[in-house]
C-alpha cells in the first residue's frame, strides 16, 4: 500500500460515524439461550467479543462457559436493531439501555 493510499484509508476510518445498536449471540447447541447486548459501535463488537471469548477473558461467565464447551463454530452474531447516533452521550447510553432491555424481554435473553 502506498503512503498516500494508507493515509487516505486512515483518514476515511477516522471520519466514519459510529453506528450504535443492539446485537444478539446465539449458540446452536443451546437453542433456548440467547445473549443480548448494546454497543455504541456495531461494526467492531463482533471482533471484540470473539477475541475476549477465544482468550477466555469474557466477563459473562455463562457465555464464556458455553463458548468453551461448544466452540466458536456453534455461535452466531446477529444485529437486532440499528439506532441513530445521538448528539448527547447521556441520551445515547439511555437509548441503548432502554432498547437492550426491550430486546432482552422480547427474546427472554440474558444481558451481556
Amino acid at each position: 500500500m502506498q503512503s498516500q493510499d494508507r493515509k487516505a484509508a486512515i483518514a476515511d476510518y477516522k471520519k466514519r460515524e459510529d453506528e450504535p445498536g443492539i446485537y444478539a449471540l446465539r449458540c446452536a447447541a443451546l437453542p433456548d439461550t440467547v445473549w443480548v447486548g448494546p454497543t455504541p459501535t456495531l461494526d467492531t463488537i463482533r471482533n471484540r467479543l470473539w477475541f475476549s471469548l477465544r482468550h477466555g477473558g469474557h466477563t459473562h461467565r455463562g457465555l464464556q462457559a458455553a463458548w468453551n464447551t461448544h466452540g466458536a463454530d456453534a455461535f452466531t452474531f446477529e444485529v437486532l436493531e440499528r439506532l441513530e447516533p445521538e448528539e448527547s452521550p447521556y441520551l445515547a447510553r439511555a437509548q441503548l439501555k432502554d432498547r437492550a432491555a426491550h430486546w432482552r424481554t422480547a427474546l427472554k435473553a440474558e444481558g451481556i
